[in-house]
């Protein structure tokens, strides 16, 4: 008779134990199994000059940062001007994924706002953001000399991610 009301009492608990899990967990931190992996290879045109392709194996030997981005994304316009600062900074390179967009509109956003990309790759119907396990836009990640994913950021970038986060690791990087 104890044992009908014991197994319910432990279900409860156990959904109760993976509940408070799930509550502590930061939402932009989603694990991402690429972590320690080899960045997905690709070969797709840039977005401003169609003629020439771009591959992440063009950026081996180099540290840098790979930003998903879309003109419709307003959190990818509130993130912009953070992006202007990082390029800015010259710490590495920073390379564009234009996602799932229209080019004109892309192109516009950039010549409005300023371009903070070396170069954005032009995704247009999202295959390297399936590949890269793209949840939505914006996402970062920092990509090291041997073409391994080290970090991803979910959502916008902020100036406490970039100082806590990206250029401590950017900089360990690039000394090892």
């Amino acid at each position: 008779m104890k044992s009908k009301f014991l197994i319910p009492l432990v279900i409860f608990g156990v959904l109760v134990a993976f509940l408070a899990i799930g509550l502590n967990r930061n939402p932009q931190e989603v694990p991402s199994p690429l972590i320690n992996k080899a960045a997905p290879a690709f070969e797709i045109p840039q977005l401003e000059q169609t003629n020439k392709m771009f591959s992440p194996e063009s950026m081996k030997g180099q540290v840098w940062i790979l930003n998903v981005w879309a003109s419709w994304c307003v959190a990818c316009r509130e993130e912009h001007p953070v992006l202007v600062e990082l390029a800015k900074s010259q710490i590495a390179p920073v390379i564009g994924l234009d996602y799932k967009d229209k080019r004109d509109d892309a192109l516009a956003m950039l010549a409005n706002q300023g371009n903070p990309y070396l170069l954005s790759a032009f995704d247009a119907n999202g295959r390297v953001g399936i590949d890269y396990g793209v949840y939505g836009v914006p996402e970062t990640y920092v990509i090291d000399r041997a073409g391994i994913i080290r970090f991803k950021h979910i959502g916008p970038i902020t100036t406490q991610v970039l100082n806590q986060k990206i250029y401590p690791l950017v900089s360990e990087l690039k000394k090892s």
